[in-house]
């Protein structure tokens, strides 16, 4: 694929470009990936995303893989044992946010049947798909991250600010934000 085109971002790393090509932006409706994602964006905060994607087969060897199920039930030494793990971001408030976070999703399963269901139902189950020339045509945030990271602090969540759940919406496939041009766009 050598002279395909991709977004601008996708093209600083082998790492991001196999990302770019099969993940993100593209729907996912698997409450187990929904999770994932939502924990990484997490960690993500103030950092980079290639440091978190180059740390996700360590973060699924250290949490599980990301079985919400058990990350709900971490206790204090499963957490010591993860902020001594070189392998993730080392970080208390992250790490017990993805603990929070696996309870409240439990949660939002329970009453919806699904986290898929609860998510796309802020959009009738469509995906937004945006038409950005470039980069820089990106919002950090948007009133459907606003209203969708509220409703998430309103049912416990945490690490789920307006910028982080844009970028989850982004990487989910909730929202496609693929440049104009690039070969992943969704058509609309």
């Amino acid at each position: 694929m050598n002279d395909v085109v991709r977004c601008s971002w996708a093209e600083s790393s082998d790492a991001y470009r196999a990302y770019h090509d099969s993940e993100w932006g593209v729907p996912s409706h698997d409450d187990r990936h929904l999770f994932e994602m939502l924990i990484l964006e997490g960690a993500k905060a103030g950092l980079s995303w290639s440091t978190i994607l180059n740390k996700r087969a360590n973060y699924i060897r250290a949490f599980d893989g990301f079985d919400a199920t058990k990350i709900a039930t971490y206790d204090e030494a499963k957490i010591a044992a993860l902020l001594a793990d070189p392998g993730i971001v080392r970080n208390r408030l992250k790490i017990n946010a993805a603990v929070t976070n696996a309870r409240a999703f439990l949660a939002v399963q329970h009453e919806f049947g699904s986290f898929d269901a609860y998510l796309w139902k802020f959009v009738d189950g469509v995906p937004v798909i945006n038409h950005p020339e470039t980069l820089a045509d990106l919002p950090a945030k948007t009133p459907l991250s606003d209203a969708i990271g509220r409703d998430l602090k309103r049912r416990g969540f945490t690490f789920v600010g307006s910028t982080i759940v844009y970028a989850y919406l982004q990487a989910v496939g909730v929202i496609d934000d693929h440049v104009v041009g690039c070969f992943r766009k969704q058509v609309a």
